[in-house]
């Protein structure tokens, strides 16, 4: 059986399957991404390059229909959700193609002392790999790509072993706007393959999204063969709620921080840590508000939450669900599941010595805690192995700056939720990984800033 298949989360069924690459076409890929980079992309200019980099946001915007049918298709993402996610991956290749001139621009040293003049000039590196996951197959790989082909590198795509037709329709949307063949490459390679490609000479830099366990092993093998690696894992981002003017505005906000992507985000609020004279108002709508979405089919435009991404997925968040009930937790909640389909659930009296109160629910199951107050809220919020990002709500200004220089994470949303962009940069600390992808500093992670001196 294939490693590459399309099995609908929704259904069951397989759709497609692709063979796994050959080692001589994987070769010849490797060796493709490295001869364009040397004789095309090192040449273009960095106009050239955000033009076509803005015809791939176009052609985003242009297919969203069909590359969000096939998001649905291959990880059961609500389609409303796919549009969206396509849309918002045509605004960050659109974001790296205007910002082009800035990123790109030579940055003037000033000396301290000597004749001449002195500046940093970023020049691209080579070929990258993309290890990237399921759960958002558009805007994972949008993030990756848009800031490295704009500085020149060039891409090698292994996508999540479910979603190979979002590689092909990606492959083809770069060919056809305009980047020669070898720019952006998909590799439906095994992980064996993978770590050749690791440590071939021509490979520059890997960047992966995915799980503490693989992001250990790419970082090993980068690390052995001196490579530079980005990782983006995973997180249990606290929801801190301290005071607020509408509370079932946070309230809405917190099921929505929750159930985004059928609950299966990286960076969605997993543990909702609320103060003594709200918790018990608070609870009460959550769990109204979080019951109220039933999950249905991904295709229908009013779905708000879909099947689990696959049967495994299901499993492992029932058996995590089931030990968490075990080791003392109280389910808040009714609780079904039929197949992929997992109702919304809601744990409290999470002890320390619970297995869940270190874990990452990667689903609609959201674990509400009781504090005292300001300072025991960004103990238990810190009191994670993760640091990926973080939730505040309060009405005092000075409180939520105090709250968020004091919370471990590597973003800190104040009084909102689901307000990723562009600009904005994404990425977290601790066991949630390392470097930052989007934004100014996303185009900083594999570039050479090479410094030029020149005398008087």
């Amino acid at each position: 059986m294939s490693t590459y298949s399309v099995v609908n989360p929704a259904t069951g069924e397989t759709v497609v399957e692709y063979p796994l690459i050959s080692d001589g076409d994987l070769a010849q890929a490797v060796g493709g991404a490295d001869t364009v980079h040397r004789e095309w992309s090192r040449n273009s200019t960095v106009e050239d390059r955000a033009a076509r980099l803005q015809r791939v946001a176009d052609l985003h915007v242009e297919r969203r229909q069909e590359l969000a049918e096939i998001a649905v298709r291959e990880m059961g993402k609500p389609v409303e959700q796919a549009l969206a996610e396509a849309d918002f991956s045509a605004e960050i290749y659109s974001y790296y193609a205007e910002s082009a001139g800035d990123i790109m621009r030579d940055e003037a040293v000033v000396l301290r002392g000597g004749e001449g003049s002195a500046l940093v000039r970023r020049t691209s590196i080579g070929v990258l790999l993309g290890i990237m996951p399921w759960n958002f197959p558009l805007y994972q790989v949008a993030r990756f790509a848009a800031p490295n082909l704009i500085i020149g590198n060039t891409i090698l795509l292994k996508h999540a072993p479910q979603c190979p037709e979002t590689a092909i329709a990606l492959e083809q949307i770069f060919l056809d706007a305009g980047f020669p063949a070898g720019v952006f490459t998909k590799i439906f390679a095994s992980n064996e393959q993978i770590e050749t490609v690791i440590a071939d000479p021509r490979v520059q830099g890997v960047s992966l999204t995915g799980s503490e366990r693989a992001g250990a092993a790419v970082a090993e093998i980068a690390g052995r063969n001196l490579k530079k690696v980005v990782l983006e894992l995973g997180g249990s981002d606290p929801f801190i709620l301290l005071s607020t003017d509408d509370l079932d505005r946070a309230v809405d906000d917190a099921v929505s921080a929750r159930l985004d992507n059928n609950g299966q985000s990286c960076n969605a609020a997993k543990r909702f840590i609320v103060v003594d004279d709200l918790y018990d108002a608070f609870l009460e709508k959550f769990i109204a508000a979080m019951t109220a979405i039933r999950p249905d089919d991904p295709t229908r435009g009013s779905t708000l939450l879909g099947p689990l991404s696959s049967g495994a997925a299901a499993d492992r968040l029932a058996q995590q669900l089931d030990e968490a009930v075990r080791a003392g937790a109280r389910l808040a909640t009714g609780h079904t599941r039929q197949g992929t389909y997992f109702s919304p659930a809601v744990l409290t009296s999470v002890a320390r010595e619970n297995p869940a109160y270190a874990e990452e629910f990667f689903g609609p199951v959201a674990v509400v805690y009781r504090v005292a107050g300001e300072h025991e809220a960004i103990d238990l919020a810190n009191d994670t192995p993760f640091g990926l990002g973080s939730y505040v709500y309060t009405t005092d200004e000075q409180q939520a700056l105090r709250v968020a220089d004091g919370i471990e994470a590597g973003m800190v949303f104040i009084n909102i939720v689901l307000a990723d962009s562009a600009e904005l940069s994404f990425g977290g600390v601790k066991r949630s990984g390392f470097g930052r992808e989007l934004g100014r500093l996303g185009a900083d992670e594999f570039v050479n800033k090479k410094m030029i001196r020149i005398g008087g």
